[in-house]
């Protein structure tokens, strides 16, 4: 029989299930999640009672109203989710080590030794989800995937919400996933699947039938091979990760929705993007600037890319922004803003600026992240993002969770 290695934990609902543990007024009711409260942006998490009216991540304000006349809509709160999050990896460490933090609301947990079991792995999994409600909140509630490795234990994760506790067995595979779509599986989007389409697979029986260098193809690289043993419930070394980019977006506030407003609020994302970029010691070539705007319930897109040598310094980026926003369309009509720096590069592996100039920029900018480390938030900025100091206040990047105590500085 064969053992089991990854037991993943999905939380549910885990925005408004915090709001409700924190306000017991709003438990057991539809509750909706928002950047702002106003009705032209959307639902960032949804309650699951609210999803049983069919709103979720990603719902219009205005169709959530329309599913559920009795929503209660509530402007996010990052901070507390954070340290939610925080009390919550404690409450699994309790049980079981923490692998892995993949996000603001998943994690995974290798499994070995006698853990391997299938009544072991019960065993851990329901610990787990009880230390969760008495050491983190008692609303708060998780799926639980278990299976050989960690791909498949994402997918268990998924198949029975709220607070389900799902095995897939190696001995089970792969007639246990032929009733899932394509996209059940993780890494498989829209555009996968058009790939998958082209080559003629719509079913998961037919993603199984395929040989290596099948997938490799459709894939378009190794990734296929990998995909091939993992689907397959063998375990591939984990890849190298890093950072692929750093950026920032925020939902203008109306009063903000104008070509001032907007300039402002992105030079303010510009300025934390490139203060993170410092912090984590890149260097960056390359900065994509856009902008959305909302016309009823459609949406248009504008961006500008801008390449140049790699640096970290704010004055450069100011300079590239610059060039960026001078191309913008006449008709702007601003609703969502963001930039982020694209083709990352450790410190380690670029040569310090050679030009004098170049070296003072840099250490100008690491003086002023110094400063407000120090000073405090605002203490010290670049002249732009004067009028939006108070905007983009901290978001959550589901992949990626702020430091709180470096987040309040920036």
């Amino acid at each position: 029989m064969s053992e089991l290695r990854a037991l993943f934990i999905d939380l549910n609902s885990y925005f408004a299930s915090v709001e409700q543990d924190l306000r017991p007024e709003l438990r057991g009711k539809p509750v909706g999640v928002v950047p702002s409260m106003v009705d032209t942006t959307c639902c960032i998490a949804a309650s699951i009672q609210a999803k049983k009216y069919g709103v979720k991540t990603g719902t219009m304000v205005r169709d959530a109203k329309r599913l559920c006349p009795g929503i209660i809509l509530l402007e996010s709160r990052p901070h507390k989710y954070v340290q939610y999050h925080q009390a919550i990896v404690e409450a699994v460490n309790r049980i079981l080590p923490v692998a892995e933090v993949l996000s603001i609301d998943e994690m995974v947990c290798d499994l070995s030794g006698s853990h391997t079991q299938i009544e072991k792995a019960i065993e851990l999994a329901r610990a787990i989800k009880n230390s969760i409600r008495e050491n983190a909140g008692e609303t708060l509630s998780c799926s639980i995937g278990i299976a050989s490795n960690r791909m498949l234990s994402k997918l268990a994760s998924d198949m029975e919400k709220p607070d389900g506790l799902v095995i897939i067995r190696k001995e089970e595979l792969p007639q246990r996933m032929f009733g899932l779509g394509l996209r059940d599986f993780k890494g498989i989007g829209s555009n996968m699947e058009k790939r998958f389409h082209r080559a003629g697979i719509f079913t998961v029986e037919q993603m199984y039938a395929l040989e290596r260098h099948e997938l490799r193809r459709i894939w378009g690289g190794v990734v296929g091979e990998r995909w091939y043993y993992q689907i397959r419930g063998e375990v591939v070394p984990a890849e190298p990760t890093q950072n692929r980019t750093i950026g920032h977006s925020h939902v203008l506030e109306p009063a903000m929705r104008h070509e001032g407003g907007a300039r402002a609020v992105l030079e303010r994302l510009l300025f934390k993007a490139a203060a993170r970029l410092r912090d984590k010691k890149y260097f960056t070539t390359r900065m994509v600037v856009w902008v959305k705007s909302l016309e009823g319930r459609q949406k248009s897109l504008w961006s500008q890319d801008v390449r140049f040598a790699p640096c970290a310094d704010t004055p450069t980026f100011i300079s590239a922004f610059k060039q960026a926003w001078e191309k913008r369309p006449e008709d702007l009509a601003p609703y969502t803003v963001g930039v982020s720096f694209y083709e990352l590069t450790s410190e380690d592996h670029e040569t310090l600026p050679v030009f004098e100039q170049e070296g003072k920029l840099l250490k100008l900018s690491r003086a002023v992240d110094q400063l407000n480390i120090s000073l405090g938030k605002h203490k010290v900025y670049f002249a732009g993002a004067h009028t939006a100091l108070d905007s983009a206040p901290m978001r959550i990047a589901f992949r990626s969770i702020p430091d709180l105590g470096k987040e309040e500085k920036m």
